[in-house]
């Protein structure tokens, strides 16, 4: 009688129904979280509350942002910015934001949270040499900014 008895309470949880995904604390999630890719933990945060609640903690984010996150916010108007969670910014930041009136632009990488950086030629210095019968702006339409390529004589 005993051995029955045992056997149907066994494996479930406080509410007599079998443990699930949700009742694995965040806590523990939130350490999984960490060794995960941006992509993973967003796809992950889909399954259920415990997962969304873990996904949001600004603990496993602020590992996501690289650590001059701040000075890549101050290329943008503080109010775009304030009150925001760190996986909020980590998706602001994942889009890229243009500055030096707009031939650069920063941006981080989805996947591994690296800065990026894309600087168009008008956007580029040549030091040491100002006498354009060493370079050339040469126009394109195939330019992603619209802009020129620099092309050197010798």
């Amino acid at each position: 009688m005993g051995a029955s008895l045992s056997s149907q309470t066994e494996g479930t949880n406080r509410t007599g129904m079998r443990p699930g995904l949700g009742d694995i604390p965040e806590g523990c999630l939130a350490c999984v979280f960490m060794n995960l890719t941006p992509p993973e933990i967003c796809n992950l945060a889909r399954l259920n509350r415990a997962f969304r609640g873990a996904a949001s903690s600004d603990s496993i984010w602020v590992k996501k942002l690289p650590t001059n996150y701040q000075d890549l916010l101050n290329l943008l108007p503080p109010e775009r910015y304030q009150n925001m969670s760190k996986k909020d910014i980590f998706a602001l930041l994942s889009r890229p934001v243009p500055f030096d009136d707009g031939y650069k632009e920063v941006w981080l990488d989805r996947v591994t949270g690296r800065v990026c950086m894309a600087i168009s030629a008008k956007g580029m210095a040549i030091t040491g040499i100002d006498d354009r019968r060493y370079w050339n702006r040469v126009s394109t339409e195939e330019s992603r900014f619209d802009i020129n390529i620099i092309t050197f004589r010798c």
